[in-house]
């Protein structure tokens, strides 16, 4: 749709949280046309990755990056349920292992990219290294274990990871790999209400750490590492859409319809058969026909 143009950032086009709305209301008019639409997009979904999988020449990577309590997780659940699971696949990054800091900040998750004909969805990603890692540079000189000359210049050493990821995500372009980025945008009151949620629902109060409200006194770094990733590697190929999070929703809806019309793009088109595979169809079918005629 075309509201989503607003929403939809490439180096062309500066984001500045200021100027985003968290926010937005026209996409569904009630609970039961909510329903209708994400059923009508997850139908599309589906039927666009099966198609993808038939056709084994791209893949697609979808990467979700939030501040906490912005509802990743049930984004996941309600825009790529109704996919077959057999073409999506969904990794989750939390802290590194010791084996991981030991490589490079993109091994962990390069060996999670998806196969041709595959959707791979990233729960978080190699994008925490110049998001927490900048608003913690700390993590990065107590634990993984650089040369001292980027220890000691971290304007330095970001500036080369925000190459490192621009240029990567190139190399999956030009390999056949679509790159859509998501940044789900909750404001700091909304966070707020849905801390004091999770409080009080014994299904969710496992999810709460102190630690949550020591981050929430950095808000203004976080955003402006946000602000910052986006501008640095927001691509006209590899484009981030900045979705509006205090309505679920709503972001819901918007990201279907972001990753959808991303999937539009891809030049997609059924196996042609070749001569013999036809002919083989054609002994199939007699065969068959003629076991039933028996019965």
């Amino acid at each position: 749709k075309t509201y989503l143009s607003y929403f939809r950032f490439t180096q062309k086009k500066r984001f500045a949280a200021r100027k985003v709305p968290t926010r937005i209301k026209g996409i569904y008019e009630d609970d039961a046309d909510y329903e209708q639409q994400i059923a009508a997009l997850r139908l599309q979904l589906d039927a666009r990755q099966k198609k993808m999988f038939a056709h084994n020449r791209h893949a697609m990577l979808v990467i979700f990056q939030a501040l906490d309590a912005a509802g990743k997780d049930s984004t996941l659940t309600h825009v790529f349920s109704g996919v077959n699971p057999m073409g999506v696949e969904v990794s989750a990054f939390k802290t590194p292992s010791e084996e991981e800091l030991d490589h490079d900040f993109l091994w962990r998750t390069t060996t999670k990219l998806p196969q041709r004909g595959r959707i791979g969805v990233f729960n978080r990603s190699y994008y925490e290294e110049v998001l927490i890692c900048k608003v913690h540079p700390e993590y990065v000189t107590k634990y993984q274990h650089l040369p001292e000359d980027l220890n000691k210049n971290p304007k330095k050493l970001f500036r080369r990871r925000y190459d490192s990821i621009v240029e990567f995500e190139q190399h999956l372009v030009r390999n056949g790999t679509h790159v859509v980025k998501f940044f789900l945008n909750v404001s700091k009151k909304e966070q707020a209400r849905r801390f004091l949620a999770r409080l009080d629902d014994p299904s969710k109060n496992w999810k709460f750490n102190e630690a949550d409200l020591t981050e929430r006194e950095h808000w203004r770094d976080y955003i402006k590492a946000y602000e910052d990733a986006i501008n640095e590697t927001a691509t006209d190929e590899t484009p981030w859409y900045v979705i509006p999070a205090d309505d679920k929703k709503a972001m819901r809806l918007m990201v279907a319809t972001a990753v959808l019309a991303e999937m539009k793009k891809l030049k997609l088109s059924w196996p042609r058969m070749s001569e013999e595979q036809m002919a083989g169809v054609e002994r199939g079918r007699r065969k068959l026909a003629a076991e039933v005629g028996k019965k």
